[in-house]
C-alpha cells in the first residue's frame, strides 16, 4: 500500500469537506494544475483511499426521525442468513461486527415507533436484541 503525501492528504480533506468541490478550487488549494489533481483523485480512487461520494441526507427532514443502536447476539451458524436478512433492510444504515456480549451493532432510522418495533420483532428471529433510541446527535463526522 502506497504512502499518502501532503498534497493527497489535502485532496482528501478538501473532498471530505465537499466532494462536490470544482477541480479548479481545489487545485488553487493545493497549488497544483487541474488536470494533476483529476489523476490524483482518480489514483485515490483505484487505490481505494476514496472509496464513493454521497449527500449527506437529513433523515429527520425526510421523515425517519427516530434513530436507534440495535445490538444483537447472532451465531456464528447463522451469520451468513443474518447478513442477507440485513442487507435488504433499508432502515439499516451500518451494521458493524463488534466484540463484547453482542455480535453486531446497527445504526438504523425509522418513520416512526411502531416500524421500529417491527423490526425488532423480525430481527429477534436471529437472537438477543438490546436497543437505544437517540434522543438527539452531538456530533456526527463522515
Amino acid at each position: 500500500m502506497r504512502t499518502l503525501d501532503e498534497v493527497d492528504i489535502k485532496i482528501l480533506n478538501q473532498l471530505k469537506k465537499n466532494a462536490r468541490m470544482p477541480l479548479k478550487e481545489l487545485s488553487a488549494e493545493v497549488y497544483l494544475t487541474t488536470p494533476a489533481v483529476s489523476a490524483r483523485i482518480e489514483k485515490l480512487e483505484q487505490d481505494g483511499f476514496i472509496k464513493g461520494y454521497h449527500a449527506d441526507l437529513d433523515m429527520e427532514k425526510l421523515g425517519y426521525g427516530i434513530k436507534a443502536f440495535i445490538m444483537i447476539t447472532v451465531e456464528p451458524e447463522d451469520s451468513q442468513k443474518f447478513y442477507e436478512f440485513i442487507r435488504l433492510q433499508k432502515c439499516v444504515l451500518e451494521c458493524n461486527h463488534i466484540t463484547g456480549p453482542y455480535s453486531m451493532i446497527l445504526k438504523a432510522t425509522f418513520s416512526s415507533t411502531t416500524l421500529l418495533d417491527e423490526f425488532l420483532g423480525k430481527l429477534q428471529a436471529f437472537g438477543k436484541t438490546e436497543t437505544q433510541v437517540v434522543f438527539s446527535t452531538v456530533l456526527e463526522r463522515h
